[in-house]
């Protein structure tokens, strides 16, 4: 069996890397908290958009699909779910509402990891949501040619409850010890959950859950503005390499955390610098979505397209992105390239 224990992480004999990027990452959030007392309204915005985008990746990795029009009713509760796989991101949805707006009232704790879940599949009518898996399960993995080999044991499951236990005994202790960095700490606990895989269905979405809640009990909230979600759907190539690399020995107590502390941190990162990016130009209270379309497009050293001011902004409609752009024509402060879908915008 697994031997719990966060200790290593107070030996102070951390690679530079790790504790570079954590240090960014501190700083990145003090900017977050102060623009968020700001600009309440775009966060609000900013949020409303990052959950939609956290339902659909969180069960996209997993091939749970439907069309963006459909998630964003499912989502918005403006349709109810019209199949197994509506039920899915509708139940995920559900789960995610409560860690967004319960954190404080949730803990990593048996009971409301197990609550979580039973949200998560309750409209599945699944005998096991909320329950701990009874068979064994393995991860499976698919090569190109369509191969299928077993890419990792999780813990067996008459020996899950134990681990669970096991691991929430030792996150408590670590969360409880001054000299754990919580930041290195919260990918270890996810890892080591992944790896006793603990649910007949529903594991990786659950360790997105639980990232988010750790992350926002530790104070560290931008996943609400920016999805966290969507940064390991898009990295999730290096995502599961570095969760590969890092279960390696598990079982035997040999692994090394290091390259999945190291990819979770990085996804972080890249959230709180996606979240900076959409307010480096902003030295006003009074900022409006025309301002901040302005700034985009004034501060580009390259030349950008409707497309790329949306992706940045994806909390002003397109409609309202090219209003602003054929206002900035017309009043000679940038000058277009290009027509149709290959236009382009570039200050003159």
């Amino acid at each position: 069996m697994h031997h719990f224990d966060y200790s290593f992480l107070d030996n102070g004999m951390l690679p530079a890397g790790l504790v570079s990027i954590t240090s960014d990452i501190y700083a990145l959030r003090v900017m977050a908290v102060n623009r968020k007392e700001q600009f309440e309204n775009v966060f609000t915005e900013l949020a409303a958009v990052a959950k939609v985008q956290s339902v659909k990746c969180s069960n996209q990795i997993e091939g749970i699909v439907t069309t963006d029009d459909r998630i964003n009713e499912i989502v918005n509760r403006k349709s109810a779910p019209l199949n197994h796989n509506e039920q899915e991101i509708a139940g995920y949805s559900d789960a995610l509402a409560e860690v967004h707006t319960g954190y404080d009232d949730l803990d990593f704790c048996e009971a409301d990891i197990l609550r979580l879940h039973s949200v998560m599949m309750r409209l599945l009518r699944d005998p096991l949501a909320g329950k701990y898996k009874i068979n064994d399960n393995d991860i499976i993995e698919e090569d190109v040619n369509g191969r299928r080999r077993v890419r990792f044991h999780p813990t067996s499951a008459e020996d899950t409850p134990d681990e669970m236990e096991q691991l929430v005994l030792a996150y408590r202790e670590a969360r409880d010890n001054p000299n754990i960095n919580q930041l290195l700490l919260i990918p270890c606990v996810i890892l080591d959950f992944l790896c006793i895989h603990p649910f007949r269905d529903g594991n990786g979405r659950m360790s997105r859950l639980l990232s988010l809640l750790l992350l926002y009990r530790n104070g560290f909230d931008v996943g609400k503005y920016i999805s966290f979600e969507e940064q390991i759907n898009i990295r999730k190539g290096n995502y599961y390499d570095a969760l590969k690399r890092s279960s390696d020995g598990w079982h035997e107590n040999l692994n090394d955390y290091s390259d999945f502390i190291m990819e979770f941190l990085t996804t972080l990162y890249i959230c709180y610098k996606e979240l900076d990016n959409r307010f480096a130009v902003v030295g006003s209270r009074k900022i409006t979505k025309q301002a901040r379309v302005e700034a985009v497009v004034l501060n580009s050293l390259t030349p950008v397209s409707k497309s790329d001011v949306t992706k940045i902004l994806p909390d002003v409609s397109p409609t309202t992105i090219e209003s602003v752009l054929g206002q900035m024509v017309k009043s000679g402060t940038v000058r277009k390239i290009g027509s149709g879908r290959s236009t382009k915008y570039i200050k003159i």
